[in-house]
């Protein structure tokens, strides 16, 4: 399927690439690139073994489109974020295979959060991240205040929201917030390689590790172990499972399935 603000690149081994591709406006989240986001995270899910987001350019997005000036007074910023932003993220942050996030510039507002939606966030370090929405008289929004608060504590996530300030991608490497800054040299090859294996990996396995970690907040522990056995066992009857263990005894890499 073609798009008009984005691109989706599906490779034989199983890697999909969606690329925000409106370099010239900062890769904005406008109402269309919203809807393109939501349907090529679930073409890929549908086709592919890993899902990875990038931006075209030198910033990865620059958060909502706001040079709309004249319609101000009429923006429904609650049904926006309700049909539009909650759908894309839902479909990012839901998807049965893994997600990473390839920050290759600045993540802002809407878009950092797009980013933080993935299962896992990869930066170049001359990255920055920035929840710019006290200084336009808003809230942090799109997930904003679910993510930041879940990875780096209510501390970081406050001084975030309330400053508006830039996040360097070391800091945010540090804090919690992502999983690691790369040398900008490196980070091409360092989100290949990492998309390759988690594209060779064990994604029913993924799919139930997800879902498990995310539940543990609402849990205590005894419900939770409950929840790691009911989950392992689905697992543990899969075919990745006994070719997991096979490849170990041979001495061999494992291929894995998803079933």
């Amino acid at each position: 399927m073609s798009y008009e603000t984005i691109k989706l690149d599906i490779s034989a081994n199983g890697v999909a690439i969606l690329t925000l591709n409106q370099p010239d406006s900062g890769n904005t989240l406008t109402s269309l690139m919203r809807a393109e986001v939501t349907d090529a995270a679930r073409q890929a899910e549908a086709a592919a073994r890993v899902l990875v987001i990038t931006g075209s350019g030198a910033v990865f997005c620059s958060g909502q489109d706001l040079s709309d000036r004249e319609n101000l007074d009429n923006l429904d910023l609650e049904r926006t974020l309700r049909d539009e932003y909650g759908p894309m993220l839902k479909a990012i942050y839901d998807c049965r295979i893994p997600t990473l996030a390839a920050v290759n510039g600045l993540a802002a507002g809407g878009g950092a959060n797009l980013a933080l939606a993935a299962d896992v966030v990869i930066a170049k370090d001359c990255a920055s991240f920035q929840q710019p929405f006290s200084r336009i008289g808003l809230i942090p929004d799109a997930g904003g205040t679910y993510w930041m608060t879940r990875n780096m504590g209510q501390a970081k996530a406050m001084g975030a929201a309330l400053f508006g300030e830039l996040i360097s991608a070391t800091q945010a490497d540090q804090w919690g917030l992502i999983w690691e800054a790369v040398p900008d040299e490196a980070f091409t090859s360092a989100v290949k390689a990492r998309a390759l294996q988690l594209a060779k990996g064990p994604t029913l396995a993924y799919k139930h590790m997800k879902r498990a970690i995310r539940e543990s907040w609402s849990n205590d522990l005894q419900t939770q172990l409950e929840n790691e056995a009911r989950h392992q066992g689905r697992v543990g009857k899969s075919r990745d499972f006994k070719e997991g263990v096979v490849a170990f005894l041979e001495g061999r890499s494992p291929h894995f399935e998803g079933r």
